[in-house]
């Protein structure tokens, strides 16, 4: 999930800086999306990439400009099932990724430590844009995507084409999350918490008791969110992957300053301490039924945002913005591209 220490100027999806719209496109692409699974990908294709084999949907022209769209946790490639097809019918190539340790993607060693510290995610993606022969793209995610995104926006922006961040700036500060929060909001990331445990690890590692976790999770985090079994069904698959569990709970306890990184990663982590600001155009998106969306619409956070911004908040929906509100989120990748 989102960054523990970030915790609306509600904008319409026509903003004026808007070339491309999503206008006329037909009413089966819905404002919000119902939660029953009728769309899927045609197909999963694999790409070796750095230390990983990456499991990765595509959609659209071959030579389009190029989006990649990030997931988060507990999630898969499906949060962006309809945000697809609408940015493909729009010229968009489309490439979705599954994340390390989820659905397809797997590590091309089994010795290699199964790591999920930030830096070692944004450069996944790095190393799967150099592997599809990808100089530039406009990067789009929510909860880890949205700190993969940043990262890879903050320390490499001539890679980045434009960013789409929901919750805004997520890039963690290890040494920083030491400091307690306010109990009413600690209370809010029970899960990490559970995580620091060996039942909590038990608990993601059982095929039995994984589903029901991360069904609450979602139950959550979406309270407005009518998804149906079927819908939750097709995002668990991926949760089946063999270092899913090690990658989950290494990810929040390295967060918490209770795992070690690997020395490879060292410098990226002391730049990303610094908070660096991040300097190509970017639209942030609050939903603001999500527990964890920080007050003041997006006021927390702008100052992390140098170049052209704007931010949207989006009324009744919850943490899985892309797949609750799959319009609104293409829309706001439309305009990134062009502020």
């Amino acid at each position: 999930m989102i960054d523990r220490r970030t915790f609306g100027k509600a904008a319409s999806l026509g903003t004026g800086v808007a070339a491309v719209s999503l206008a006329g496109l037909p009413a089966s692409h819905p404002a919000r999306a119902s939660g029953h699974p009728s769309a899927s990908f045609d197909r999963i294709r694999q790409v070796k990439a750095g230390l990983l084999d990456v499991g990765h949907a595509e959609a659209g022209p071959a030579h389009g400009p190029v989006v990649i769209c990030l997931h988060g946790w507990p999630y898969d490639i499906h949060s962006f099932v309809d945000v697809a097809p609408l940015l493909a019918a729009r010229g968009y190539r489309v490439i979705v990724p599954y994340l390390r340790g989820h659905g397809t993607t797997r590590f091309r060693s089994a010795r290699t430590f199964r790591n999920a510290q930030q830096s070692a995610v944004a450069l996944d993606i790095i190393a799967l844009m150099d592997a599809l022969g990808i100089d530039r793209a406009v990067l789009a995610g929510f909860d880890w995507g949205s700190r993969t995104a940043d990262i890879i926006a903050a320390l490499w922006p001539e890679r980045v084409t434009a960013l789409v961040s929901v919750s805004g700036y997520l890039i963690t500060n290890v040494e920083a999350q030491q400091e307690p929060l306010p109990p009413r909001a600690e209370h809010t990331w029970w899960y990490q918490y559970y995580f620091a445990t060996e039942r909590g690890r038990r608990a993601l590692e059982d095929e039995r008791k994984r589903p029901e976790l991360c069904r609450l999770v979602w139950d959550t985090v979406s309270p407005t969110w009518d998804f149906d079994d079927a819908t939750f069904a097709r995002t668990a698959a991926a949760f089946e992957n063999p270092d899913y569990a090690a990658i989950v709970i290494h990810n929040y306890r390295w967060r918490l300053g209770l795992a070690d990184g690997e020395r490879r990663y060292d410098r990226y982590e002391k730049q990303l301490a610094t908070r660096p600001v991040i300097t190509v155009p970017t639209i942030t998106l609050d939903a603001e039924r999500d527990p964890f969306t920080p007050p003041g619409n997006g006021s927390s956070y702008r100052d992390r945002f140098t170049g052209p911004y704007d931010h949207r908040t989006l009324p009744g929906t919850g943490h899985n913005l892309p797949q609750e509100a799959p319009r609104a989120f293409a829309q706001a990748v439309l305009d990134a591209g062009r502020l």
